[in-house]
């Protein structure tokens, strides 16, 4: 679940870049190797997290000097997909797993299993490396992850008396209705919670997770389906409910990125916001002086706490001549302490189990811990190997949803659309 971040390269941009760097790693008649990483870090505080930790392993192995190269998330895709046709793909590669699965089936992207460090294998939890496994090979490294939470207004919450949930003891998504209706049905202009749904499919998926939703359903031949079932339909029918029958959340966000709803959050337009983790470093540099807000868990279900997230992933591209130096500078690079570091510069939660438990992870400042409370419910996102999933995003699910949530369709048109359009979009890529 991640911010795209504003545009630093635009895909000619970035390809560009690589090809006057020259493709991938290489020896000189030294024989010293320069391995290419390009990162898709842009926050100051994990551009220079990225670059401090480069310097140090530079000047820690003469012998295999590591040149850093920036791309952007609003690019990635096809910039690496022109690189890797064009055989001038970068060593080690930023991406994240939900991006990974046409690379790694492909063959552009290294199988790591045999490369990977006891010490990196046992530290990332099974969970976090199922998110980058495809045909039991692992395709990239999952160090950074974000959890979807809601951003409150404390001084509304406290006066309005509701019951303020804690990671042990959630909103159910039934409770969280009913608080919603409680906090601001729009009769005055204020709601109980604003739904930033512009990207609507990630948070579906990823939230219904918490319910025992899954839509996409693998069988016993590898192929997978799309089922939109009762615990499927919990987390939308939430959203619609309180759009169009509570008025207790705001119709003109759905169609809002998260950062567009945060005037209308500083200026007591809505109790609530659910946003990802990351959003806090906006809410701390922008909220009003005395803006009283806090971290809490996203509503729960049968399934406890759990919801899908995409952690960014470091990979190694498989033209690299220089694979087992890539490694070991990925090694390097998520040290616990050099991950808690990359962690912090995001504002997002490491997945290494001993960079969890770093301190500054689990202060109330900013609400860290509130987050680091979550990180035992964060599960791959549903669709992380699903072949066709991105063109069933866009031409299927994303119109369906936005058109469910605004009133325009019913449920069941739009489980028409998501299962009866949606087979006919992966059995394209199942053949």
């Amino acid at each position: 679940m991640m911010r795209t971040a504003p545009r630093l390269l635009t895909a000619a941009t970035a390809t560009l870049a690589l090809l006057l760097t020259g493709c991938g790693g290489d020896s000189g008649d030294d024989g010293k190797i320069t391995l290419q990483f390009q990162t898709l870090a842009w926050q100051k505080e994990s551009v220079d997290a990225n670059k401090a930790l480069v310097k140090e392993w530079n000047a820690t192995h003469p012998d295999v000097k590591v040149e850093l190269i920036q791309g952007s998330w609003d690019s990635v895709h096809d910039q690496l997909l022109t690189s890797f046709e064009g055989g001038e793909a970068p060593d080690i590669i930023h991406d994240a797993s939900d991006d990974l699965a046409d690379f790694a089936y492909g063959g552009y992207l290294a199988d790591l299993r045999e490369l990977l460090p006891d010490r990196l294998t046992s530290d990332i939890p099974g969970r976090s490396w199922q998110a980058a496994t495809f045909d039991d090979g692992i395709y990239g490294v999952p160090f950074l992850q974000e959890p979807r939470v809601l951003i409150a207004n404390s001084t509304w919450l406290k006066k309005s008396g509701v019951r303020i949930p804690t990671p042990q003891k959630p909103w159910s998504w039934q409770e969280f209705r009913e608080i919603t209706k409680e906090l601001g049905d729009g009769e005055d202009g204020k709601y109980g919670v604003a739904w930033p749904l512009k990207e609507p499919v990630s948070a579906t998926l990823n939230l219904s997770l918490s319910t025992g939703g899954r839509m996409f359903h693998r069988g016993a031949d590898g192929k997978v389906d799309v089922r939109f079932d009762a615990a499927d339909q919990i987390m939308p029918r939430t959203v619609h409910d309180q759009v169009n029958t509570d008025r207790s959340a705001s119709g003109t966000t759905l169609g809002m990125g998260g950062s567009d709803t945060l005037p209308g959050f500083f200026g007591g337009k809505y109790a609530m916001v659910p946003l990802g983790f990351s959003y806090r470093q906006q809410i701390v540099q922008q909220a009003p002086k005395g803006f009283d807000w806090q971290v809490l868990p996203a509503p729960a279900g049968k399934e406890g706490s759990a919801q899908g997230v995409s952690p960014q992933t470091l990979s190694v591209a498989e033209d690299s001549p220089h694979k087992k130096e890539a490694v070991a500078f990925i090694d390097f690079f998520l040290q616990p302490e050099n991950m808690v570091k990359l962690a912090r510069g995001d504002w997002m939660l490491p997945t290494g189990k001993e960079a969890l438990k770093d301190p500054a992870l689990h202060t109330e400042k900013d609400d860290w811990a509130a987050g680091t409370a979550l990180a035992e419910g964060l599960r791959p996102a549903p669709a992380q190997a699903v072949r066709g999933y991105p063109e069933w995003k866009d031409k299927v699910a994303t119109p369906a949803l936005q058109e469910y949530y605004s009133g325009a369709i019913s449920l069941d048109e739009l489980r028409k659309r998501l299962v009866k359009d949606g087979n006919l979009v992966l059995a394209r890529y199942q053949r």
